[in-house]
């Protein structure tokens, strides 16, 4: 896989060193809401909707109840995690890329969704990647998105035993750049759980083109 963002490359990286620790680690997550967005997000589509994940991962959890319902395509910048998804979610298609560059046929998706990737992005690239995502969508497809809370420019530096990138906005820029990019907001909410380090919040954005 390449980009031409060393920041992204960074995150492909690491998630490709911590394969087998992030998994424990996820694994040790409580009260994660992920599941049940996910599933108000599948309520809203027809079964066999075509429906875009980025930031996939590797397949586990709602990326195969996603593909048991619909057709599902993901992307992830992570070799081995992307290994891992074609193994797991075999009636999946996968795809190696950098979501910021990845190229997909326009209007061909009737859903998007994505879970704690977008702390991984640039965050002055976030608008471009919603502009992307727009694209990507049928009129009236939906995006379901997670966002970090923080007002972090940008953090370099040891996660899980691995160099990681993160970076993001608050919660007021984030919903704004969703409706900058042509999006209609329909549900928003900052969600806190608790990860093994201790509790930490998220904001969810489900948004209709």
């Amino acid at each position: 896989m390449t980009t031409s963002d060393p920041r992204v490359e960074i995150v492909a990286r690491g998630y490709d060193a911590i394969a087998d620790t992030f998994a424990g680690w996820r694994d040790r997550i409580e009260g994660d809401p992920r599941r049940e967005w996910a599933i108000d997000l599948a309520g809203r589509l027809e079964p066999g909707a075509a429906v875009l994940e980025l930031g996939c991962g590797s397949g586990a959890g709602e990326t195969a109840m996603l593909a048991e319902r619909f057709r599902l395509t993901g992307v992830d910048v992570s070799a081995e995690q992307i290994r891992r998804a074609r193994e797991r979610v075999p009636n999946g298609e996968f795809v190696l890329a950098d979501v910021l560059e990845v190229e997909l046929p326009a209007e061909s998706f009737d859903a998007e969704c994505s879970s704690y990737v977008f702390n991984h992005v640039p965050r002055e690239r976030l608008r471009e990647l919603m502009s992307r995502i727009r694209g990507w969508l049928q009129p009236g497809g939906l995006a379901l998105n997670a966002f970090g809370v923080g007002d972090n420019p940008g953090w370099t530096g040891e996660w899980l035993g691995a160099e990681m990138f993160f970076a993001g906005f608050e919660p007021p820029e984030n919903s704004r750049l969703v409706s900058a990019a042509g999006f209609e907001i329909l549900r928003d909410e900052v969600v806190e759980f608790v990860e093994p380090e201790g509790p930490v919040r998220f904001q969810w954005i489900l948004a209709r083109r």
